[in-house]
């Protein structure tokens, strides 16, 4: 939805990025139960700050700031980087490696959909965010797998 009110400038944008915003405590929340607030507090801090440059992003390109754009594409893939080797130490059932690929993927998706929508190329776009859904379920279940391993005493009747 973010996607589509900056590029859209719509009214409802900061309604929307305060929403989104939600989906990081809604995920530490998950990690507090099985990793304790410390782990909490810090997913919470990479996911934030994972949703702000994708924003950021998004928010360059609308202006046609190539260097900005830059920029937080960097920094987006750096973040990625950190959250893929933060989650690996927590969880040894989630290889740095294959979470990197997972994020990478996500924000390619994402920023290909960021670019077709900015380029009123809807019909690409819907097309990419039906990828980005498939992918987000993909990566839920690949963290609900690692966590019931880690933890299977927490899952049995």
């Amino acid at each position: 939805m973010l996607i589509i009110s900056i590029a859209s400038g719509l009214p409802d944008e900061a309604a929307v990025t305060e929403r989104l915003l939600r989906n990081a405590p809604d995920m530490a929340a998950v990690f507090r139960r099985y990793y304790g607030g410390r782990v909490a507090s810090e997913f919470n801090r990479l996911f934030t700050e994972h949703l702000v440059l994708a924003a950021q992003l998004v928010k360059a390109a609308k202006a046609g700031n190539s260097k900005a754009v830059a920029e937080a594409e960097r920094k987006w893939y750096a973040n990625a980087d950190e959250i893929a080797a933060f989650l690996s130490r927590i969880n040894p059932n989630w290889p740095k490696p294959v979470l990197q690929k997972m994020l990478h993927e996500h924000l390619r998706l994402t920023k290909a959909e960021a670019v077709q929508r900015l380029s009123q190329n809807y019909k690409a776009d819907i097309a990419t965010y039906d990828q980005i859904e498939k992918q987000a379920l993909e990566m839920a279940d690949a963290f609900t797998e690692g966590i019931v391993k880690q933890f299977p005493h927490k899952f049995k009747k």
